[in-house]
Formats: structure tokens, C-alpha cells, sequence
């Protein structure tokens, strides 16, 4: 299967509020740019890339989280990071059952990471 393929795949897979959050959650990444790339990694991972990693998905018993690969690096003016604070590099945004996100801030946030990507490869 491709990646797209393997994301419904493991949507599919859990027609709970997991699948619909994770669904959501993609909805609103892939909106903020056309050329962000779904990638399958990390041994069943949704990965979504533009100029290097942008985030990662995790759907697990209790929640479902969404990794910034530099998140310690970006602005986040609307506090949506409640996960992996104390790293240097990493920040999450963890959802459980009931929570939902704003899409702004969230599309807002996908923005500084895809800035935050491109500035590091023009170095």
C-alpha cells in the first residue's frame, strides 16, 4: 500500500474517536499546504513532510497524539502543546476522548513548522 492508503488503512482500523480525530487532525494538515507530503514510517506511522518532517500521528489506547519533529523550536501562541514539554527538540499535542482542536491554531502551528523547515534547509 502507499502512504495515503496506509493512513485510511489505520483510520479504518479504529472507528472510534481515535480514527475520526486522527481523520481530522490530517484534514486540517493537509489543508495548510498543497505540497505537504504523506509519508508511512516509523514502523506504522502517518508522517506528514514538507521540506523535512513536520509531524507524526500516533493513535493510541487513550489518546491520540500528534508529534512536532522541532516543536521546542516553534512559536506556539495558542498553547496547543500539552505533551513531551521538558524535551529540547520535540513537542506533542495529545488528544483524549472529547477533546477536539482549533483548526487555526493548529493550521497556525503547521505553518511554523513547515517555516521552521525551510529556514533550517536554506542554511
Amino acid at each position: 500500500m502507499n502512504p495515503r492508503e496506509e493512513i485510511d488503512n489505520l483510520i479504518a482500523q479504529h472507528p472510534d474517536w481515535r480514527g475520526a480525530t486522527l481523520a481530522e487532525l490530517r484534514r486540517i494538515i493537509l489543508e495548510v499546504d498543497p505540497e505537504i507530503i504523506e509519508e508511512w514510517k516509523y514502523m506504522g506511522a502517518p508522517v506528514w513532510s514538507l521540506n523535512g518532517i513536520l509531524c507524526v500521528g500516533n493513535i493510541f489506547k487513550n489518546k491520540v497524539k500528534l508529534g512536532f519533529m522541532h516543536g521546542a523550536a516553534l512559536s506556539d501562541p495558542d498553547n496547543l502543546f500539552n505533551g513531551e514539554l521538558a524535551g529540547n527538540q520535540r513537542r506533542a499535542l495529545e488528544l483524549s476522548e472529547g477533546n477536539g482542536v482549533e483548526e487555526g491554531p493548529l493550521k497556525t502551528l503547521v505553518r511554523a513548522a513547515i517555516s521552521y523547515n525551510q529556514a533550517k534547509r536554506k542554511k
